[in-house]
């Protein structure tokens, strides 16, 4: 079993956390449950988690208020841990260029 771990910025904000914080119980239940299942069974595949390249992957929620949530991660050997590096309501077809930059800038800032 992987470890999760989740951004940090650099003045120890927990923007993630604070996403997360921010919906509906009933949501951040489906979220939790479903990054529970690919936290014990990573590596896996659609149509719960995907890779999205470059060591990025996403756990695909559908919450019960009838949306779309995306967690990007990526999994740090080193650290046996997933790594949370960002997470959003999804409103379009495929995620946004801006959000998958975001994580990736993440990424590259956890591993520096």
């Amino acid at each position: 079993m992987h470890r999760v771990l989740f951004y940090k910025t650099n003045a120890g904000n927990e923007v993630v956390l604070d996403w997360l914080r921010s919906l509906d119980a009933d949501d951040r239940k489906r979220i939790g449950e479903d990054l529970r299942v690919v936290q014990l069974g990573f590596p896996m595949g659609k149509p719960l988690c995907d890779s999205l390249g470059g060591g990025l992957w996403e756990v695909r929620s559908s919450l019960p208020s009838r949306r779309e949530a995306r967690l990007l991660f990526f999994h740090s050997r080193a650290k046996r841990a997933l790594v949370v590096v960002h997470g959003f309501i999804k409103k379009t077809r495929t995620a946004p260029a801006g959000d998958i930059e975001l994580a990736r800038r993440r990424r590259r800032e956890f591993q520096d």
